[in-house]
């Protein structure tokens, strides 16, 4: 934050989302009751030469230039790490690959404010500090040591669709590796082949087998902890569905 006329900038390969913020996070300041400094700004995403998405950045932004500003206090900030979408009216939206964001901020030894919808997500990092919160106020209020957040200590997200493992699928070497592939993209398959050479009974357990691929709450199912799989199905956009996906069997005839 410098002198000059009043700009503001974001540099390190922004997207077209991570660019809206700008407006996002003048809005939610203003919305929230603080002044939005009429100065040149200049928000750098390091590192400059990675690709930056989504709208997390747009509260570890807004708390910056309020800490930039003086309108917050800074020391606690050491101490945490932020990320959430805010709508225009400052409240907190949620955001993809907050379970991701979480494991990083423990292993670093620090809380991650995140917003009050994901909290669940992230609470599948155990011994985790998780401060969710509703608005950029809640935030700012924590900062300033009127109001501190609540540590989240509900629950963490579980499925509600059980699935055949794709364990349970013995040889079937490429049609393993078709379904693998099928699942990491989002893609749908079709499945033939001749009459009478089992291929409905194979096709019945791959199918359900390929649903449990799909749907990335299976990664924690079996008791254990999330690890690489749910962390990266975490920042999809296919994050945390409990929807059961189809499949249909057509009998070899049907097209006759």
């Amino acid at each position: 934050m410098g002198n000059g006329l009043p700009h503001f900038h974001i540099v390190g390969l922004p997207d077209t989302e991570v660019k809206e913020a700008r407006d996002r996070v003048r809005s939610a300041i203003e919305t929230s009751g603080f002044d939005f400094p009429q100065r040149r700004i200049t928000v750098n995403l390091a590192p400059a030469d990675l690709p930056k998405e989504s709208g997390r950045f747009d509260l570890p932004i807004a708390i910056g230039v309020l800490a930039a500003s003086g309108q917050v206090p800074r020391k606690r900030l050491d101490a945490l790490e932020l990320a959430g979408e805010l709508a225009l009216s400052g409240e907190l939206r949620p955001i993809r690959g907050a379970l991701a964001m979480t494991f990083r901020a423990h292993r670093d030894g620090r809380a991650f404010v995140l917003p009050e919808a994901v909290a669940s997500e992230a609470a599948l990092a155990r011994s985790a500090t998780i401060l969710p919160a509703r608005s950029l106020a809640q935030v700012c209020a924590h900062l300033a040591g009127t109001a501190a957040l609540t540590p989240f200590a509900g629950a963490p997200l579980q499925s509600s669709v059980e699935y055949p493992d794709l364990a349970d699928v013995h040889g079937q070497v490429f049609a393993r590796r078709a379904l693998e592939i099928a699942a990491a993209g989002g893609h749908s398959l079709l499945m033939r082949g001749p009459p009478g050479t089992g291929v409905r009974p194979g096709a019945s357990l791959m199918a359900a087998s390929y649903s449990s691929a799909r749907s990335s709450t299976s990664v924690w199912t079996n008791s254990s902890p999330p690890g690489t799989s749910a962390r990266t199905t975490s920042g999809s956009r296919f994050a945390f569905t409990t929807r059961r996906f189809s499949w249909r069997f057509f009998h070899h005839g049907s097209g006759k």
